[in-house]
Parts: structure tokens; C-alpha cells; sequence
């Protein structure tokens, strides 16, 4: 083989396989009791779904709690950020005491990435990440991590006030 059909091959692979990992949400039909609106996390299957009025739901994947740090219940959203600045929590401060005081907005170290929807329970949120290798796996003090350009879209379709129900 030339090395212009392995470089070949090799691009069309790096092509699908980005294609594949930038597509991370999908339509699905979903049964629940939950009203249309709502944001439903099964951290067990690590995805998170909004439901639709259609008996169907975008599904994203996700990264969710780690073994201990996980939450379940129901919560709200109570806030709407773009590139947020991030303080840690005093575990993850004690966990981690050379982390800053505050990650600005933006920052290429700030793990909340695009967006957060920050709930009004804890110090929790659901936002984007500078680590997209960590979604679809238990890496988080509670928070749920999406990739950042899955919470842009999932910004764009909630409001303050919106129903976030989280499963195991």
C-alpha cells in the first residue's frame, strides 16, 4: 500500500470517527410519566434525555457522578450561563488544594465549558467540558458533563424553571 492510500484511509477513519463523536445526541422514542420539558439523567445508562410532546426524546451522552458522588432525586434549573467562570466547591478545593480560587469563563482549564444550567440543588449543574474524553464515563463530584457543543444545544431548548428528574 502507498503511503498516500494509508494517509488516505487513515483521514477516512479520523473522518467517520470524529463524525461519530460530535454526533452524540440522537432522537429517541421514550415512555416515561414525566411532562414534555423535562430533563430526565439515568446515570446508570450514563445519558441524559430532554423530553419532547411526541412520545420522543433527544438523548445525549453524558458523564455523570463518580461511585459515592452521585445524587438522585429531582431538582431545577435555576440559572442560564455562557462560558461561566468556576469556583471549586470546598471538596473538590480540599480534594485538589492547587486548583484557583476561580477559573474564568473561557479559560482552556475551566471545566465547565460552553454553558451550565446550574440547578438549585447543592452546587450542582449540568454543563459542557474542557475533557470529552470524560463523557459516557463516572467522572464528576455530582455535576453531569456534556460535550460542550451538546449543552450549547440543550441551552438553547431549556429555560430557568425546568424539571431535571436524575436515575439510576
Amino acid at each position: 500500500m502507498s503511503a498516500r492510500a494509508a494517509f488516505a484511509i487513515v483521514a477516512i477513519v479520523g473522518i467517520a470517527f470524529t463524525a461519530t463523536a460530535a454526533s452524540a445526541r440522537e432522537v429517541v422514542p421514550f415512555e416515561g410519566r414525566v411532562s414534555p420539558g423535562t430533563i430526565v439523567i439515568k446515570t446508570g445508562e450514563r445519558r441524559l434525555y430532554y423530553v419532547r410532546g411526541d412520545g420522543t426524546a433527544l438523548r445525549y451522552r453524558v458523564a455523570v457522578g463518580k461511585p459515592g458522588k452521585q445524587w438522585f432525586g429531582e431538582a431545577r434549573i435555576d440559572g442560564k450561563y455562557v462560558r461561566p467562570a468556576w469556583a471549586p466547591p470546598a471538596e473538590v478545593k480540599r480534594d485538589n488544594p492547587r486548583l484557583p480560587d476561580v477559573i474564568p469563563g473561557g479559560a482552556p482549564n475551566n471545566p465547565m465549558g460552553a454553558r451550565a444550567l446550574t440547578l438549585n440543588l447543592d452546587e450542582y449543574a449540568i454543563h459542557g467540558t474542557n475533557r470529552p474524553s470524560s463523557i459516557g464515563t463516572y467522572a464528576s463530584y455530582g455535576c453531569i458533563r456534556m460535550l460542550n457543543e451538546d449543552i450549547v444545544d440543550l441551552y438553547e431548548q431549556v429555560s430557568v424553571g425546568t424539571r431535571v428528574v436524575v436515575e439510576r
